[in-house]
């Protein structure tokens, strides 16, 4: 199963500060699992997008099944901004997965508060 930790500042503000994706989904055999696949598609794509549309270099380490970011104030509001819609974009992407794929997938919203 495949584990996503979205973490926010507090509920009152929503702000993203860190995810942590783990785990192997299990759907089926490794080079053919289509919900990794997807997962990784998604996750590892948004980290591409912040770095070349928001302009901020997120510091993420990866290793099979494993992926996680701290994620940084942006250098401007606007690039903050940005970098926020980009993981907010993330987690939609990641919820229609887990609707079709719920056994292999669950997302979890945590508060540092």
């Amino acid at each position: 199963m495949i584990t996503v930790n979205i973490e926010r500042r507090s509920a009152a503000e929503s702000r993203i500060v860190s995810f942590a994706i783990e785990g192997h989904a299990g759907f089926a055999k490794p080079g053919k699992d289509i919900v990794c696949a997807g997962v990784s598609a998604v996750s590892v794509g948004t980290v591409n997008a912040i770095e070349a549309l928001a302009g901020c270099e997120l510091p993420a380490s990866m290793k099979s099944g494993w992926l996680r970011s701290e994620i940084p104030v942006g250098e401007t509001a606007d690039s903050d901004a940005k970098m926020q819609l980009l993981l907010e974009s993330m987690i939609v992407m990641l919820d229609s997965i887990a609707a079709s794929y719920g056994k292999f997938v669950v997302i979890r919203q945590l508060f540092r508060e």
